[in-house]
């Protein structure tokens, strides 16, 4: 998922270098999206593991 979402960055800087606004703009949205789903899946695995062993 975090892959995907430096993608969508690279996308998105490449679109403004071409002044691509609008397409700059929801790449940019959309790699937010998924690096905050990125965040929290992966909070979610760290504390779940921690749980786990106790």
């Amino acid at each position: 998922m975090l892959h995907y979402a430096v993608v969508f960055f690279v996308i998105a800087l490449i679109a403004a270098l071409f002044g691509f606004g609008g397409i700059a703009a929801s790449a940019v949205e959309i790699g937010k999206i998924l690096f905050i789903v990125f965040a929290v899946l992966a909070v979610a695995s760290f504390l779940l593991g921690l749980f786990k062993k106790s």
